[in-house]
């Protein structure tokens, strides 16, 4: 299985430290730039991704280790530290001694750890001469090129990454990997052992098929880890192998323990703004999180791990500079209280939108702020956030918002809210009175009202039907 390895140093690595890693392969390797600069490959005979050496993340955001490796790895290394990521290559042996080397270099240089424990060294790793295409000998000078990450195997339809760590995230290497498989039109499958979770982030990106999440399991092979059918390798991909009736059952491992009392609670909602010069984005979004959880986003990026400190400034400035593209970022709280959240920003020819989906982890015997859901979309519809549309769910899965290789049930709504600019297009009268046993509360300024709309306690399905009953009757009027 890949190995994964990171260094965790109090230093940043400068270019020369990050120099003396690279040259862990000796002689016969050499290094290309992808990703706009952000990984740097190291290649050996013909060619042949080795290692992959993200750029080093100043992660400043407390907990955000634990969260990803684990409470030891956190104690071991304390925010902030910078996170150097490298992954070997499965098809080549010499590649995790190498990845090895190359992170083992940086925390001997730097005074920092290597995780997993024990897993560094600072040793050449003897790679045969690699020749170039102008028939010289290859070196660690870094090239500029933009091949396909290093990943363990590519057929003619997919790309397949192997994995092998507590928690799968979503690195700025994996994104790479993503927008590549994306471009090329092949599918994206990571396999696993049974005992890895995906993180939110990477669970989210991984959307269905042609992409899945195989998990290898030592008492029934592999299966879906999202939707638990069986799996086998056939003409190049991993594809869903049909029961005696021809059926795709779950796997055995895939079905459901008994309840934990763990709760998931999301809100998913869209604003909308005019393009102000004075806008500062964000703001809905730490409204959302201080209404449901107390506090603050505790930081914010582009990538897993997670490395600023919370800033709707810096927010603004990135989103600015990007448009007229849309802005992808991720969001995390407190580790007390688990909470991820995802953003997408996108200029309209209106203004600027904000689509967030915020969602926050509840333990056994915690409380659930049900109530919080009404006052948070009372004060998004204020008039000052721009409210479009809110809908809040809640779902029995686990608090630290990771995804295991079980089933775990589908989240229930519990409410839906319709903002001001869509109550005046299908008339406040028509949008009163849906067909519906609760009916609306109005809420925000009078004269431009939301109505909130009341669709059960999160534990009963049939609160989907009211739901497509509720957007079946606004989108009528709307229509007319």
């Amino acid at each position: 299985m890949t190995k994964d390895l990171i260094a965790l140093t109090p230093k940043m690595p400068d270019p020369l430290t990050l120099l003396v890693g690279l040259h862990a392969g000796g002689p016969g390797t050499r290094a290309t730039a992808t990703a706009d600069g952000a990984v740097v490959q190291l290649l050996g005979t013909g060619g042949r991704p080795l290692v992959s050496v993200e750029s080093p993340v100043l992660v400043q955001v407390p907990g955000e280790i634990d969260r990803l490796l684990g409470p030891r790895s956190a104690a071991a290394a304390p925010v902030p530290v910078w996170w150097t990521e490298t992954r070997a290559s499965s098809a080549v042996p010499e590649a995790e001694p190498l990845a090895g080397s190359v992170v083992g270099r940086l925390a001997h240089l730097l005074g920092g750890t290597v995780w997993p424990p024990g897993a560094g060294g600072t040793g050449v790793v003897p790679v045969e001469s690699d020749p170039g295409p102008d028939g010289t000998e290859g070196t660690t000078a870094i090239v500029a090129e933009d091949p396909l990450p290093a990943v363990d195997v590519v057929t003619e339809s997919t790309v397949v990454v192997l994995a092998d760590r507590p928690v799968v995230p979503l690195t700025a290497w994996l994104s790479e990997v993503l927008r590549t498989t994306a471009a090329r039109g092949s599918a994206l499958q990571i396999v696993t052992p049974a005992h890895c979770r995906l993180s939110h982030h990477l669970r989210t990106a991984l959307t269905g098929p042609p992409n899945r999440w195989v998990v290898q399991h030592p008492d029934c092979g592999y299966y879906d880890g999202l939707t638990g059918a069986v799996l086998g390798w056939r003409d190049g991909t991993f594809a869903v192998v049909p029961d005696a009736a021809g059926q795709s059952a779950p796997a055995a491992p895939y079905r459901p323990a008994g309840p934990t009392g763990e709760r998931q609670l999301a809100v998913s909602f869209r604003t909308a703004y005019p393009p102000e010069a004075e806008l500062l984005l964000g703001r809905s979004l730490e409204l959302a999180w201080r209404t449901l959880t107390g506090a603050p986003p505790a930081g914010w990026g582009t990538a897993e791990p997670i490395n600023l400190p919370w800033s709707p400034r810096q927010l603004t400035d990135l989103a600015r500079a990007r448009m007229p593209e849309p802005t992808f970022v991720t969001a995390v709280g407190d580790p007390g209280r688990p909470a991820l959240a995802t953003v997408r920003i996108t200029r309209t020819t209106a203004g600027v939108e904000e689509d967030v989906t915020l969602t926050v982890g509840h333990g056994e015997g915690e409380r659930v702020p049900l109530d919080a859901v009404q006052d948070l979309a009372g004060a998004l519809a204020d008039g000052e956030h721009g409210l479009i549309s809110l809908l809040a769910t809640l779902r029995p899965a686990r608090r630290d918002l990771t995804a295991p290789p079980v089933f775990e049930a589908p989240p229930v709504p519990l409410a839906f809210t319709l903002g001001p600019e869509g109550v005046l297009e299908t008339t406040l009268t028509h949008a009163r009175r849906p067909p519906l046993a609760l009916g609306p509360v109005q809420l925000g300024p009078g004269a431009r009202p939301a109505l909130h709309y009341p669709l059960g306690d999160g534990t009963h399905a049939e609160a989907w039907h009211a739901l497509d009953v509720l957007l079946t009757h606004l989108r009528r009027r709307a229509a007319v």
